[in-house]
């Protein structure tokens, strides 16, 4: 089932992109940057403990390549130099401004401000999650749009026009519209931009450019020409901010906030009735850091598979419920039990099926087709993916880069995704027997550019 899925939808982005490359292009985002219409924006970027990344994001903010833009800091009680740094980079002064909780966020809030960087607010609150932390940015932001930017991420000068035109140019209201996040491990910076793009020498870092590569290019596409998109990622996504309030802003009961959110903007427009829109863009890309070590890259797997057990068992009353259209009838299903709790059974074939086989249990077609399926159906998704990609943005100029690639792409079937598998059920585990705190990961942009 899961294989036919991903056919579907292989084809169904494939069509999405060529039909968004034919309608975006220069002419476009000129259009997004001198259009009377285009609506200010704010970029709200929870941070806690992010001092070895915090600038080098707030400089990607400021570079940004938008009429009216403001950049809302929220620091979430770091114990570290995240907000010293803000301070004295910025020559900040505290001060008070009018603040509006139209969303829960608990204890109290202090503004930072120097008229000489007129776009840039630092907020300081006591330490209570990420969720906490952006309503935070939410209440002090005054603009009809929000975009929450994760504190370790670098976005493309041009990223937030492209980002902003599906907003504009739909006929119906667009309550949220995600991008591209692309693996910044490796690449060269230059003043808060990405300079070159490079790939990582670690394998580990490789595979998930390859595994990141073919979730947006295939999956997320697809998904959003349906009409069911069942996540924006947090690391870059704009809301439209009257429906994000509305729908109750960011929960803290699960640690995917990113997809729970989206789950409520569908649940508030299906039960309003209300024609609505939650899109995805192709190509406005958000640069972030990658785990580097196979103990990071753990504890990142096993907090979103969590939180996708989470989500789906929050929202299980949408499960076949046609109120819900798409996102209840197929989109919520498939990421319910093959998403979520197909783990368990794609990590058992992994074990049971060869070990049958080499007891002499398992006959040998059985045996092969799993191989096809697992391993080489599975090659062809990431090599696709990849191509699709490069075809159409071709942001890896060197060939033994694209090459490597795909090397990694064929290989990845061959052990990458059965550990990903396992931390997965790892997941579950914890899920089953009540955890619901997220596991902390973090890295910094130093520790992953080329020298």
């Amino acid at each position: 089932m899961g294989n036919g899925v991903y056919t579907v939808l292989t084809l169904m982005s494939c069509v999405y992109v060529w039909i968004y490359q034919k309608r975006v292009g220069y002419a476009t985002l000129r259009e997004v940057r001198e259009s009377p219409v285009t609506p200010p924006v704010s970029i709200i970027v929870p941070a806690y403990n992010e001092e070895g990344a915090i600038l080098a994001t707030v400089e990607s903010l400021m570079a940004l390549d938008y009429p009216a833009k403001d950049i809302i800091v929220v620091d979430d009680g770091s114990k570290d130099g995240t907000l010293v740094q803000l301070i004295e980079r910025y020559q900040l002064i505290q001060m008070d401004l009018i603040y509006r909780p139209r969303l829960k966020a608990t204890g109290p809030v202090a503004f930072f401000y120097n008229p000489k960087f007129p776009m840039l607010t630092v907020v300081s609150k006591p330490n209570s999650g990420k969720p906490e932390a952006l309503n935070v940015g939410v209440n002090v932001s005054r603009s009809p749009y929000v975009c929450t930017v994760d504190a370790d991420c670098l976005v493309e000068r041009e990223a937030l026009l492209r980002l902003m035109h599906p907003v504009i140019t739909s006929p119906v209201n667009t309550v949220a519209t995600a991008g591209i996040v692309r693996i910044l491990n490796g690449c060269k910076l230059k003043d808060g931009q990405v300079s070159e793009i490079r790939l990582p020498t670690r394998p580990i870092e490789l595979f998930q450019i390859v595994e990141y590569l073919r979730s947006f290019q295939y999956g997320r596409p697809g998904w959003s020409m349906l009409g069911a998109s069942f996540v924006a990622s947090g690391a870059f996504c704009i809301f439209h901010t009257e429906s994000l309030i509305e729908a109750g802003g960011f929960h803290s009961d699960t640690v995917t906030e990113d997809a729970d959110v989206i789950l409520c903007l569908h649940r508030l427009m299906c039960e309003k009735k209300r024609k609505y829109r939650i899109a995805f863009t192709t190509d406005p890309v958000c640069w972030t850091v990658a785990p580097h070590t196979i103990n990071l890259l753990a504890r990142q797997r096993r907090r979103w598979q969590l939180g996708l057990f989470q989500t789906v068992m929050k929202h299980h009353e949408m499960l076949f419920n046609p109120k819900y259209r798409l996102l209840g009838m197929l989109s919520l299903p498939f990421h319910t039990f093959v998403e979520a709790f197909g783990c368990a059974v794609e990590f058992l074939g992994y074990v049971v099926i060869p070990f049958g086989f080499f007891l002499g249990i398992t006959p040998f077609s059985i045996f092969m087709l799993f191989i096809l399926l697992a391993a080489v159906y599975g090659a062809l998704l990431s090599v696709g993916g990849i191509l699709l990609a490069e075809i159409t943005f071709r942001r890896y100029p060197r060939m033994r880069d694209l090459i490597k690639l795909l090397i990694y792409a064929a290989l990845e079937n061959l052990g990458y995704r059965q550990m990903t598998a396992f931390f997965r059920v790892q997941a579950m585990w914890q899920y089953l027997k009540g955890k619901k705190e997220w596991e902390v990961v973090r890295h910094t942009v130093t520790e992953v550019q080329t020298s």
